[in-house]
């Protein structure tokens, strides 16, 4: 199994998005989630979380207007196909704007 660090990208801020939510709208997306859960399974390493943008460090800076990383999920699966199909229904995907990368963890070098 290859396991894989999912991205979740949103237009608005996790935190925006935890705040205003109504508790209706929270119930909801944490049963979508959860359902989503339920059937990926043992495909799950580690759920994950949202995530707010505490620092950047370096020169480099976002795009204008580009989507920005609001949680992350690490998974596995036998291919990144296998594990794109799995994704394709994930409730992320149902936010306008949303996106979800995906990248393949590898060997680090000389461990």
């Amino acid at each position: 199994m290859t396991k894989f660090m999912v991205l979740y990208r949103s237009v608005s801020s996790a935190r925006d998005q935890l705040a205003n939510a109504t508790p209706d709208q929270a119930t909801a997306g944490m049963e979508a989630w959860m359902a989503w859960a339920g059937k990926a399974g043992d495909a799950i390493v580690d759920l994950g979380a949202p995530l707010e943008g505490a620092a950047q460090i370096g020169a480099g800076s976002p795009a204008v207007g580009q989507a920005q990383i609001t949680g992350y999920s690490i998974l596995q699966a036998e291919s990144a196909d296998a594990l794109t199909s799995l994704l394709d229904a994930h409730p992320h995907l149902q936010m306008p704007g949303s996106s979800i990368d995906v990248l393949e963890f590898l060997p680090t070098p000389g461990a």
